[in-house]
């Protein structure tokens, strides 16, 4: 096995770049199984530790479909898994963050995962309706019956950090942070770090944006979430795609691709910060895993910031619906 360099979610020893597995299932148009489980065990192999799904992926089959790669492998995985978003896809979104809800989801994802605990226990969105001392209070509950090691939270907001922790101490903060979504920095960044949390950014790529490979949304297979999203809308394309050349001329002077770059800055932001790209392909999983050797200097990240200044970003994240479920 290939030797990953290790960093730390609070105290949870990890890969220093996870593997999300969300598009294996979910969102980016038709996958193959057994082309997605090649992936996943050419990812241990090479020393990727975490894995991360959630029970909202294709339904239940995303957490299936780990279950069925880390079989006799157990002992090599941080299972990362989350709850909440309590609707089938098609339907109106919502989210629940209620005790009884929290026990029966947390059963279900241990069945689906074919496991007898969940190493990191997140919580996909907050639930406005509920406080956050009891969703946190019912999975602290979860951890003293054995049934998680790790609590998480992912898209809080810094006041819901700082409650949730005050309940039980939370691992890990999953949201999403790269180059061109930054939202993070100013305020939740440095509760997570005040409270020793650790940052796991989700896409990192700009959902594979930030790698160069699309250049319209016609590329985009028809049931792509990409094609719905505002910064993949006509008009905002364009002027994002100017960004992307830049970061490609920064990338060739490095002799790296601009996705490498672009995750070598995220990789940059500290060593409490492991992110998650996804990918459903060994040969990107590999050039994911290189960006661990890039070293960047102060000039170097200053540079990759100036291609992508937040005020020429075209569009939000998401679209204004999903962007609710956001706690503020």
């Amino acid at each position: 096995m290939t030797e990953t360099p290790t960093r730390y979610l609070g105290e949870l020893a990890v890969s220093a770049q996870g593997l999300g597995c969300m598009g294996m299932s979910h969102a980016y148009g038709a996958s193959d199984d057994e082309q997605s489980i090649a992936t996943l065990h050419h990812a241990l192999d090479l020393g990727v530790t975490l894995l991360d799904t959630s029970d909202f992926y294709g339904a239940g089959h995303n957490e299936e479909l780990i279950g069925r790669a880390i079989a006799g492998r157990r002992d090599e995985v941080v299972v990362a898994t989350k709850f909440g978003f309590a609707n089938r896809l098609g339907e109106p979104t919502r989210v629940r963050g209620d005790a009884a809800y929290v026990r029966q989801a947390c059963d279900a994802s241990l069945r689906r995962l074919g496991v007898d605990h969940i190493d990191l226990y997140y919580q996909h969105r907050v639930d406005p309706r509920v406080p956050i001392e009891e969703t946190v209070g019912a999975m602290a509950d979860l951890v003293r019956a054995g049934k998680v090691r790790h609590l998480g939270l992912s898209e809080a907001g810094a006041n819901t950090i700082r409650r949730a922790h005050a309940v039980h101490p939370i691992t890990a903060l999953q949201s999403e942070w790269s180059v061109w979504t930054r939202d993070l920095e100013p305020e939740i960044a440095p509760v997570c770090r005040e409270l020793g949390i650790g940052l796991v950014p989700f896409s990192p790529l700009g959902r594979g944006f930030l790698t160069g490979r699309y250049n319209s949304v016609a590329e985009l297979a028809e049931t792509d979430v990409r094609r719905s999203q505002p910064r993949f809308a006509d008009g905002n394309l364009e002027r994002n795609l100017a960004i992307v050349a830049k970061l490609n001329e920064l990338a060739a002077a490095k002799g790296v691709t601009a996705g490498q770059l672009a995750l070598a800055w995220v990789q940059h932001r500290g060593d409490d910060v492991v992110p998650i790209p996804g990918t459903r392909r060994r040969r990107y999983l590999e050039e994911n895993l290189a960006s661990l050797t890039i070293a960047l200097s102060a000039d170097d990240l200053a540079a990759i910031e100036a291609a992508a200044p937040p005020e020429q970003i075209a569009g939000t994240r998401y679209d204004a619906t999903s962007l609710t479920f956001v706690d503020g």
